[in-house]
């Protein structure tokens, strides 16, 4: 691993501003040191350099919602650690304990210039824990980590109405019952433990017994962590606002299949939205409003959008030439550019990492010979933390 590492000359999209520039960018020590027209001097010097004359330089992909780690690829069952059954409520489960970087979508996501991602578990549960933030290199997943704990898991819809009938939700009402239950326990959990004088000065015989649900979702209902909520319908949208609103959450609404259907609402509330998987057959009614016009529709109106994979439904590596489908369908270029850098990186939480090509930020960054939005585009580097990690053959 080089300490230096000098990418000349290529032409900057740093997802910021929305024109391009030509420039030298020093990376040292994994961290973007300089950004300059003409880099020059001692340190330049011992730098491994890349000659970028004639390359788009983009900044790493981000993908704000997959479950990059958890699904094994062609391992079938042995590798289906995303969803947790038996329980629909299950908070206390953290996705950084099933990621496995020895999977081969890791490799494939680098290839695809997706240097960072949001990972955790799936919808099948009215709340299935936590999602972690993870760069995607590395053999051991805690030096892979940017946020070990970046949001907290809600299901609307289809999905757990679903899986779980025979444990009483059968319904959207059941589901938003059982998810404003757990928050208002969390709520009392955590006022017995404030009375009982907790952590600093404990009366341990009015402590509360420990409950692991209620004791994850603390920072949930305190605010310091997100909701991530998984709502394709209209109505599921609101009524995720409409539970964020009554105990004062902060929210993330994830796929947005009928974004385009409330764009002036959802502008209007402010949440973060990203929109995806916008790739294949409708595969349940919920989906039936899916396309790649909805992220476009909602940037025009306003809205922070990202463009999200959801993989393994579109794989990691097509997450650019998704950005490419939005652009057909009517998405500025740079609004798509920024819905898998900057955008996806502020909803996931990592925007002071991660997203852009700036001063300070980690060195993550894509070299490709044009657009990396077309079925032909061909990465030729894939660096990540300042070392190069793939490399066109």
């Amino acid at each position: 691993m080089e300490r230096y590492l000098l990418i000349k000359q290529g032409t900057i999209h740093n997802a910021i501003e929305e024109e391009p520039f030509v420039a030298d960018i020093l990376a040292e020590d994994g961290k973007i040191k300089k950004i300059a027209p003409v880099l020059e001097g001692k340190i330049i010097n011992e730098a491994k350099v890349i000659d970028a004359t004639g390359l788009d330089v983009y900044p790493g992909f981000v993908d704000a919602h997959c479950h990059l780690g958890l699904d094994g690829y062609a391992v079938g069952f042995a590798g289906e650690d995303f969803n947790e059954l038996g329980d629909p409520v299950t908070p206390q489960l953290s996705a950084v304990d099933a990621i496995n970087p020895q999977d081969e979508t890791f490799r494939m996501a680098r290839e695809g210039g997706v240097t960072c991602v949001s990972t955790g578990p799936g919808s099948s549960n009215i709340i299935g824990g936590t999602f972690c933030v993870v760069k995607t290199y590395g053999t051991r997943v805690d030096d892979m980590i940017v946020k070990e704990k970046s949001a907290m898991k809600i299901a609307f819809g289809e999905n757990p109405k679903t899986c779980y009938k025979d444990k009483g939700v059968y319904s959207r009402m059941s589901v938003a019952a059982k998810l404003r239950e757990m928050l208002h326990q969390a709520m009392i959990y955590g006022e017995k433990q404030k009375a009982a004088g907790y952590p600093e000065h404990t009366d341990y015989a009015k402590l509360p017994a420990y409950d692991a649900k209620l004791e994850a979702l603390l920072p949930v209902v305190r605010g310091t962590l997100p909701l991530k909520a998984h709502v394709h319908r209209a109505d599921d949208i609101f009524t995720a606002i409409r539970i964020a609103k009554e105990f004062h959450l902060d929210l993330r609404l994830d796929h947005t299949t009928d974004g385009a259907l409330i764009a002036a609402d959802l502008a209007k509330e402010g949440y973060p939205v990203a929109v995806g998987p916008s790739f294949g057959h409708a595969t349940k009614y919920e989906l039936k409003n899916k396309g790649f016009s909805t992220p476009g529709i909602l940037a025009e109106a306003g809205c922070q959008v990202s463009i999200i994979t959801d993989s393994p439904v579109i794989e990691e590596r097509y997450l650019a030439l998704c950005a490419g489908r939005a652009i057909y369908c009517g998405m500025k270029e740079f609004d798509a550019l920024q819905a898998i850098t900057i955008n996806a990186a502020r909803h996931i939480g990592a925007e002071d990492r991660v997203g852009s090509i700036e001063e300070g930020k980690d060195a993550d960054l894509v070299l490709v010979k044009g657009t990396p939005y077309a079925v032909d585009s061909r990465i030729l580097f894939t660096i990540i933390d300042g070392n190069i990690v793939y490399r066109a053959g």
